[in-house]
């Protein structure tokens, strides 16, 4: 797994292969859990931590002092968002996912920082 952040618009590009993206959402439902990272890459996070929080939705945000991305939230929203990271990782022929907050959204927090998750198979799709 490969956590890239961009500082300049505070996104994190997360590239995994489909297992850590199954694994990631396993954690995401359950609500714990620390994933590290699998390749140092300069300016990349170490990992993703997972923590269950009453909520209302998920608070996804970077410690930057510690390098690394926070999922946290209620079970409701960690949920779908594990769905969300489970379509990524079954999904055959590439694409990625922009998960970003905006005001009313159903399962994200506000401050929440955008996310992008790869498909295992590339960023665009291939068919």
């Amino acid at each position: 797994m490969i956590l890239s952040r961009d500082t300049a618009c505070d996104e994190v590009d997360l590239k995994a292969s489909a297992e850590e993206l199954t694994r990631l959402a396993d954690a995401v439902a359950e609500g714990e859990g620390l994933l590290g990272s699998t390749a140092p890459v300069t300016g990349a996070l170490a990992g993703v931590e997972v923590e269950k929080t009453p909520g209302p939705g998920v608070l996804i945000h970077v410690d930057s002092e510690r390098r690394i991305l926070v999922i946290s939230g209620d079970a409701v929203g960690r949920e779908v968002l594990a769905d969300n990271v489970r379509a990524m990782a079954s999904a055959e022929d590439g694409g990625h996912l922009h998960i970003d907050y905006y005001p009313g959204h159903f399962y994200l927090a506000e401050g929440s920082v955008p996310l992008v998750v790869n498909s295992p198979h590339g960023g665009m799709p291939t068919r």
